[in-house]
C-alpha cells in the first residue's frame, strides 16, 4: 500500500489551539488540537504560550513544539480521518494520567 509523504510548508496560529497548516502539494488546513492535548507529550502545549512556539522543522517538515512535541506531516494532511482515533487515544493518555 502507498503511503503519501507530505511536507509541511507553514504554520500559523489562528487560535488558541488553532493551527492553519500549509502542505507542499498546495493544500492547507485549519486543525483544532485542543481535544487531543493530554498526556505526557502533547498535554503540556495546553499552555497557550508554548503552543504559539510552533514552528516547521526544516529538517523533517513536520510541525514540532520546544517540549519534543510533533506530528507525522500525513496525520495532519488528513486529519479529518485521524482526528477521531487521535481523539480516542487522547482520551486513553488522559484516563491513564500520562
Amino acid at each position: 500500500m502507498a503511503h503519501s509523504i507530505y511536507r509541511v510548508t507553514s504554520v500559523e496560529v489562528i487560535g488558541t489551539y488553532e493551527l492553519r497548516v500549509g502542505f507542499d502539494d498546495g493544500s492547507s488546513r485549519e486543525i483544532d488540537l485542543e481535544p487531543i492535548l493530554q498526556g505526557e507529550l502533547y498535554g503540556p502545549l495546553r499552555d497557550p504560550e508554548l503552543f504559539a512556539r510552533v514552528e516547521v522543522d526544516p529538517e523533517v517538515h513536520t510541525l514540532v513544539w520546544p517540549n519534543g512535541a510533533d506530528f507525522d506531516p500525513a496525520i495532519l494532511h488528513d486529519w479529518p480521518e485521524h482526528e477521531e482515533p487521535m481523539r480516542n487515544l487522547a482520551r486513553r493518555w488522559a484516563l491513564a494520567g500520562v
